[in-house]
């Protein structure tokens, strides 16, 4: 079996606000099904935006975590600043990184490797 393409299914509240989100932290959109489903790039990764009914809504992403390694760590800190995004920032023997969660309470973080 040969796997073509791969991708990390978020389900989201509002598709529309999560797509800007999104995009507002450097991920591009790849393809959209209307208000169904999105599917939003960054090298090496595609992550797919799910709509869900409330009565679906399992909370907060529980143990996952997507990272986005950046070898320009003070422009990415910027960029989410302006945007009024939480940060934590922290050092650790992998690298500096910066922690966040999107409009849905997912676990994000961008990672400056040592």
């Amino acid at each position: 079996m040969d796997i073509k393409d791969t991708n990390v299914t978020i389900n989201v509240r509002n598709l529309n606000q999560s797509i800007l989100f999104y995009e507002g932290i450097g991920l591009q959109i790849k393809k959209r099904w209307g208000e169904h489903y999105a599917q939003m790039t960054a090298p090496d990764i595609t992550i797919g935006l799910h709509p869900t009914e409330e009565m679906n809504w399992t909370g907060t992403s529980g143990t996952v975590s997507i990272g986005f390694a950046t070898d320009d760590f003070e422009n990415a800190k910027s960029i989410l600043l302006k945007q009024h995004i939480v940060v934590t920032e922290r050092k650790e023997a992998g690298g500096q990184f910066l922690y966040f969660n999107d409009l849905d309470g997912t676990s994000l973080y961008f990672i400056k490797p040592k």
